[in-house]
């Protein structure tokens, strides 16, 4: 049960600019650069300037001070900072503190920002891998050199298969209605038709998860600008509400998960769901971290959309797809737009874009709501934000 200061933040704070830059290939930038390009961007996108930021919320997967070179190269000066790191779900986690600080009087222009160069860099995914087993080791996992963390979402997916007669053609219905929506936006990486059959077709990585089950390696860079709403609307760009978010922590490792078809996003979307005043069926759009298929499948269930174990039923026969019954990941996603190590900041943004009706082709019309929605480690860490236009208030 949220407490009343908790449901006072609802709609306290409006996301007023969005930028990304990046996305696919960086060749020749540094992780570093395409985030200040963002930055930079979304900055302008909100009707500021970089004077006007005092505070920051940013996290990487090389760097565990990463906060302070991001102040030392963007120039910044502020007065609340938070560096926190649940992997891919950091970015969305970032709302809620930086919310208290804007309700605070801390600041009063938060700058939250990502950026990565997996695909190009020279020090790539398995440096990063081997790096990983000596900083952050995972004792029940890692003597059996599982292929993380694919291997533990495979186990998730079996699991669900097992449980509740989920199938392999399910699952690839996901990946191709990410793709659908994909083809309608210039951004995404991965732009050509894809079916049902190519999916299960392509080349097993993880049984059950072949290749096309699992989302891109690409570069790409994401920021946003976090303000009070009274301000919010003083600014150029149509204003998006922050109505609820909460994050919600219950292993790191996948063997510690208690129940391998329930993930916390089952109590994050509850508590945003609350904050919020909201229900599923009041939600126009949703943005999920699609990094595996079985993901959309979890959280769509998790999160309300469906019942448990209906995930797979539910996105038959192009549901999620352009013209279905409920716009999912309309970007493309992490399967098939972009998904640069961290994938939850493209969340948001692509939410803004939605309820400020900048999506070209790919617009959902009259969207008023949306819900974001982000996934860290091996579904160890969830984040649900939702979002609303200025009269869903």
């Amino acid at each position: 049960m949220l407490s009343p200061q908790m449901k006072a933040l609802r709609g306290s704070a409006s996301i007023a600019g969005v930028a990304t830059f990046g996305c696919g290939e960086a060749t020749g930038y540094t992780e570093m650069e395409i985030l200040a390009r963002a930055a930079h961007a979304a900055v302008a996108d909100a009707g500021l300037t970089m004077k006007d930021i005092d505070g920051l919320c940013t996290a990487s997967v090389l760097s565990t001070m990463w906060p302070m070179p991001v102040v030392e190269y963007l120039g910044l000066n502020p007065t609340f900072i938070d560096g926190t790191m649940l992997g891919g779900s950091s970015f969305v986690a970032h709302l809620m503190p930086a919310m208290l600080a804007l309700q605070a009087g801390q600041c009063n222009a938060v700058l939250v920002c990502y950026g990565s160069t997996q695909r190009t860099s020279t020090f790539g995914r398995a440096q990063v891998a081997q790096a990983r087993r000596l900083m952050d080791p995972q004792p029940h996992e890692t003597p059996y050199d599982p292929v993380q963390p694919l291997s533990a979402y495979a186990l998730a997916a079996s699991r669900h298969m097992a449980q509740y007669g989920t199938t392999r053609r399910q699952l690839a219905e996901v990946a191709v209605a990410a793709r659908a929506w994909a083809r309608l936006n210039p951004e995404a990486f991965e732009r050509g038709p894809l079916s049902v059959d190519d999916v299960l077709a392509s080349r097993m990585v993880s049984d059950p998860l072949t290749v096309r089950d699992c989302c891109l390696v690409t570069d790409g860079a994401g920021a946003f600008v976090l303000v009070r709403s009274d301000r919010a609307r003083d600014l150029p760009r149509p204003p998006v509400a922050v109505l609820g978010t909460a994050t919600a922590v219950w292993h790191r490792q996948i063997s510690s998960m208690p129940d391998l078809t329930v993930t916390a996003a089952s109590q994050s979307g509850r508590l945003a769901f609350e904050m919020a005043g909201l229900a599923p069926k009041d939600v126009d759009v949703v943005e999920l971290y699609d990094a595996f298929t079985i993901n959309t499948l979890l959280f769509l269930e998790d999160l309300g959309f469906c019942a448990k174990g209906a995930g797979g039923a539910f996105v038959e026969g192009g549901a999620i797809s352009p013209g279905g019954r409920l716009p999912v990941n309309t970007n493309g996603g992490g399967l098939s737009c972009v998904h640069p190590g961290m994938y939850g900041i493209f969340t948001l943004i692509e939410s803004v874009r939605q309820l400020r009706g900048e999506a070209g082709d790919r617009q959902v019309a009259g969207a008023r709501t949306a819900l974001a929605h982000a996934n860290g480690g091996t579904l160890s860490s969830q984040s649900t934000a939702l979002l609303g236009v200025a009269d869903a208030v």
